[in-house]
């Protein structure tokens, strides 16, 4: 398959490989900068070089000042949309322009700076979805202060341990956070957070939710909406502190096997330039247009896509607070399109597996009008190709795959909208982004031919936006991601490329499992379970066999409404692993279960069903959905193992 002629991506990426500083320094012109950067790069600072060197900017400026004063004052810059808000109605809708949010951020980050917030201080955010979030997380932008967003819902012990790791001088959290029939109390969590941690803040904000108040710890805590009133009434308003390119932004913890969580640090240059390159070249999305993406604040999709790579463009962000089914049915995120005239939609592919399980004909998608819809993209885990297919044939809109990690803050590798589409290949997040190059090598760092499964690596140095460091762990991050392979930054994940140089991402290193010496790709696997008509999702694993060392087990969810015995289902799935695998694959468990256990973002805790399975010690993960289902999961392998 050769790439479509109209597609400018070849002569885009070439361009980027060829002279990575003049791209970066061009692209670097659709930002306000303070100072312009020394040099472009800087190749004998940190751990592989810097972008931007000596250039100093500010995050908030450029999200949101710039736009009130070229014009965009009165558009709409974000849109929270709250079914939970308002169970059983009409979903609660508020709005912002550009210039009110301007107002409600430059207020609260004066009230920081009463505080004793200064530049270089750590912020940490423990927050539901809500507009307040949006306001912080900027308020601490525009003074320096670099925020660390701790995902709403966290057990205590987790957000102890990121308290501890970012000693904050400020913590912002609430009363509550909605779910779907239940609300979850932050304050008791975050009470108890400060009890186990040894880093102590100077004072909690915190905003009262109507659906649940708290008590606030007197000469600690504050309430949000008092301060806000008294700064506004005495007109109190910061202005944006500049701060180098290279200075953090922020930080966000991703899970370490040690246990002890990497605080994944963003500088402020690159990821202005990443983000604001991204927005129409990659997603196809202009100034003024809206946007959504259904993520959550506390992971890097939600800051990067609802929160700062929008507002930078000069888009209109929707932030939602609810889910893809139940609230109020499995027509939310249609209603969501619908209502507010979105363009373009970014999701996880779990989501959509969620609704083609409850409506599996789409009959929800038809009572909306999409006519204004135009992309829909899919990541956050491997998108699956039936998934893929059924949202194509249901939406008639192309259905985008991309692939990308909390580390590299935007996309490794995906389909340019803006640059002219490249043919779509199910099970590929397509082709490696300007400032990427994408390798497939073996256990000596040697590339591997095409089509030949290996560990999936990107060649240092990483582009503006990517991790330059872990918080205060440099020696840390060394290990972690660039010492096994030299002159690589390592994904851990494993998959090929094709011989059109497309990107098939098959699963995390740990996801390939060795029967009896063949390495196989549980992914792989998946894909051949998911084409099963009465399958709407699965997850399969590698369990322990005495003899072949490894061997797979599947897991399935039926779709609604199937009258066929889960045993012949079971039964039909095993079959079609060994028509398409062949008995290498040593494919002969299925087992139904009602659900599989989930992060609240919506990926699969592999890693939690394989110790069960195994019969290893296992602990609750900390993000965990419902933890119930681990329940039935140990129930349904009674006596199948």
């Amino acid at each position: 398959m050769n790439i479509q002629e109209k597609s400018r991506y070849r002569e885009v990426y070439a361009r980027a490989q060829q002279d990575p500083e003049g791209f970066w320094a061009e692209a670097a012109r659709e930002i306000d900068w303070i100072e312009p950067a020394t040099k472009i790069f800087d190749p004998s600072m940190g751990l592989y070089g810097r972008w931007f060197v000596g250039a100093k900017v500010n995050t908030c400026y450029n999200a949101l000042d710039r736009h009130v004063a070229n014009g965009r004052a009165d558009q709409t810059a974000l849109i929270h949309d709250s079914p939970l808000a308002n169970p059983g109605g009409p979903s609660k809708i508020t709005t912002f322009t550009y210039a009110e949010l301007l107002k409600e951020v430059r207020t609260l980050a004066a009230v920081m700076q009463d505080f004793g917030v200064t530049k270089g201080d750590r912020v940490v955010l423990y927050m539901p979805m809500v507009p307040e979030a949006v306001v912080a997380m900027l308020a601490c932008a525009r003074i320096g202060a670099v925020h660390s967003v701790v995902f709403g819902g966290f057990a205590a012990k987790e957000l102890a341990t990121r308290i501890d790791d970012a000693k904050p001088k400020l913590i912002f959290s609430a009363s509550c956070g909605l779910e779907p029939g239940r609300i979850v109390q932050y304050k008791p969590l975050l009470d108890d957070a400060l009890k186990l941690a040894t880093a102590k803040p100077k004072a909690c904000i915190i905003l009262q939710r109507p659906q649940q108040r708290c008590e606030l710890t007197a000469g600690r805590d504050h309430d949000w909406v008092g301060l806000r009133e008294a700064a506004m009434a005495a007109k109190k308003s910061a202005d944006c502190v500049p701060v180098l390119a290279t200075d953090p932004l922020y930080i966000l913890y991703t899970s370490g096997t040690t246990g002890v969580p990497k605080g994944v640090v963003r500088d402020n240059g690159g990821h202005l330039v990443a983000l604001e390159w991204s927005m129409f070249n990659l997603y196809g999305v202009k100034p003024g247009e809206v946007w959504w993406c259904g993520s959550d604040i506390g992971w890097v999709v939600g800051h990067s896509y609802i929160i700062y790579g929008p507002l930078i463009h000069g888009a209109t962000s929707i932030m939602y607070e609810g889910k893809p089914i139940g609230t109020p049915d499995a027509g939310a995120f249609w209603r969501v399109i619908s209502q507010h005239k979105a363009v373009a939609f970014f999701t996880a592919p779990t989501a959509f597996r969620a609704i083609k399980k409850e409506d599996p004909d789409g009959a929800f998608i038809r009572k909306y009008d999409l006519s204004k819809f135009r992309t829909l993209f899919l990541a956050g885990e491997r998108a699956d190709p039936p998934t893929v297919e059924w949202a194509e044939k249901q939406l008639k809109v192309p259905v985008i795959d991309h692939w990308w990690q909390t580390e590299t803050g935007w996309c490794i590798a995906g389909n340019p909208v803006g640059l002219g589409m490249l043919p779509v290949k199910h099970g590929s997040p397509t082709v490696p982004m300007p400032g990427y190059q994408v390798d497939i090598v073996d256990e000596a760092a040697k590339p591997l031919p095409p089509n030949t499964m290996g560990s999936i690596v990107i060649k240092l140095p990483m582009p503006p936006g990517c991790l330059p460091t872990l918080w205060e762990q440099d020696a840390r991050c060394k290990e972690a991601y660039f010492n096994e392979f030299p002159g690589y930054y390592k994904t851990s994940d494993a998959g090929y490329k094709d011989e059109d140089g497309y990107v098939f991402v098959m699963g995390r290193t740990d996801d390939i499992i060795n029967v009896a010496g063949h390495r196989l790709s549980t992914g792989g696997m998946e894909e051949i379970l998911a084409s099963h008509p009465d399958v709407a999702e699965c997850a399969v694993l590698g369990i322990k066999d005495t003899i072949k060392g490894e061997v797979p087990c599947g897991f399935l969810v039926l779709k609604a409404g199937v009258s066929r015995e889960p045993s012949e289902v079971e039964k039909d799935v095993v079959g079609l692993v060994r028509e398409k695998l062949g008995p290498v694959a040593a494919f002969k468990l299925a087992i139904t279960v009602a659900r599989l256990p989930k992060t609240r973002s919506g990926k699969i805790l592999r890693g939690t069903i394989k110790k069960i399975a195994d019969g290893e010690a296992w602990t609750m993960p900390a993000t965990i959905e419902d933890p119930k289902v681990l329940d039935e999961i140990q129930g349904a392998l009674k006596g199948r193992m």
